[in-house]
């Protein structure tokens, strides 16, 4: 039987047995609606506030101060319509963020683009990072937000999240921070790092699809995302999920705990892939080498379409993405890999491979096995790379 390497995991991530334990009464016995006046009710309430006190310290935060949501991208559109709408009254209509953000971010920026608000995208270099100088540059007496991904989901890059967020203090600007792929991965405190709202999604940190948290720090108060009822402060309103909700309170409270040897364990690995893979002819990291997180590992190979090189790594048995998405029949490069200056034929060819817990050495050493191989076949098929190796000679 060929082997199964999952390395993924920035797509998503399995849930783990103490959250998965954690959830099942409250899929069964536990049941109660937390709104409910009675014990049996309550008993839902604690572990619900529980899990919000576990969000907030995993944060460095104050538990009112966190709001669970759906995920990351309803956390995203909620901070960045709700702070849009707060200040446009006040002629604040100017919204700062860059051109490789999480299309949550940017569909929403385009959203209110159409809306009358002005959007400026940073550039993000050839390494994946903004300079914290052209933030600044960018920053106008109208500026009602800047949001800026504390780390990229496709190249891994860790932004300035804390001189963005001191700049933005300075400058009385308000700032949020797509978090969704750091939680669990870095140090993350929100007070020292100046940051005003962050999202954030369990299921890349153990927890179930469909359960997040949006960070709004006190005496921000925009419109309710959801009308109906009291359910977080008034703010959102629907019937808790509670055994979710309670799973990704474990979750994030598991990987913090443990973040400083999971660092150490995933960048070895991480290092140890990068450095394989560089060996391949007319290969390339896409980021900084060292400032990403620590389990990603994004590549391009020249003269290989990514979809290609997806499907061959399924075939061994390895689940990893590709950097560009066929849509409509369309092939279209990775707008991350565009912003970092890529040309068109090179990003086509990207892979991304995401290390996690679960991960091990052996998967490594498979993955290294199999690549060479898997690149070496698809150039032989392709009509471009012998026109590379001639343009190259």
């Amino acid at each position: 039987m060929k082997r199964f390497v999952y390395a993924d995991n920035a797509a998503t991530t399995q849930v783990s047995k103490p959250v998965l334990d954690a959830m099942l009464p409250y899929l069964s016995e536990q049941y109660g609606n937390p709104s409910s006046l009675y014990q049996f009710g309550q008993t839902a309430k604690s572990a619900v506030e529980h899990a919000r006190e576990q969000v907030a310290a995993a944060l460095g935060a104050e538990s009112n101060e966190i709001y669970f949501t759906s995920g990351g991208s309803e956390s995203d559109n909620w901070a960045i319509k709700g702070i849009a709408e707060l200040l446009a009254p006040k002629g604040k209509k100017h919204i700062i963020t860059t051109k490789f953000e999480h299309h949550a971010v940017l569909h929403t920026a385009q959203h209110l683009e159409k809306q009358g608000f002005e959007i400026t995208y940073l550039d993000v270099h050839s390494d994946g990072l903004v300079r914290v100088e052209e933030v600044a540059a960018a920053i106008r007496p109208d500026t009602a937000l800047v949001t800026i991904m504390y780390a990229n989901n496709e190249i891994g890059t860790i932004q300035p999240i804390a001189e963005i967020g001191k700049l933005c203090h300075e400058k009385g600007v308000l700032f949020h921070t797509d978090a969704v792929q750091a939680v669990g991965q870095v140090h993350i405190n929100v007070k020292e790092q100046n940051i005003d709202m962050l999202s954030l999604s369990g299921h890349k940190i153990h927890a179930p699809k469909g359960i997040g948290a949006l960070y709004i720090r006190k005496g921000i108060r925009f419109k309710n995302l959801i009308d109906g009822g009291a359910q977080e402060r008034g703010r959102r309103a629907g019937t808790e999920n509670t055994a979710s909700i309670v799973g990704l309170g474990v979750a994030i409270e598991n990987a913090v705990k443990n973040i400083d040897e999971r660092a150490q364990r995933l960048t070895a690995m991480r290092n140890r892939l990068i450095d394989g893979a560089l060996k391949i002819e007319r290969s390339r990291l896409n980021g900084d080498r060292e400032k990403r997180l620590p389990g990603n590992i994004n590549m391009c190979f020249e003269g290989v379409e990514g979809e290609s090189l997806l499907l061959w790594m399924d075939l061994k048995g390895i689940c990893c993405s590709s950097g560009s998405a066929c849509t409509s029949g369309s092939l279209d490069p990775s707008h991350v890999l565009l912003a970092i200056g890529l040309p068109h034929e090179i990003a086509h060819g990207s892979l991304r491979l995401s290390l996690g817990d679960y991960n091990t050495e052996e998967d490594v050493d498979y993955i290294l096995e199999q690549l060479p191989e898997i690149i070496s076949y698809l150039r032989k098929m392709s009509p471009f790379w012998e026109r590379i190796i001639k343009e190259n000679a």
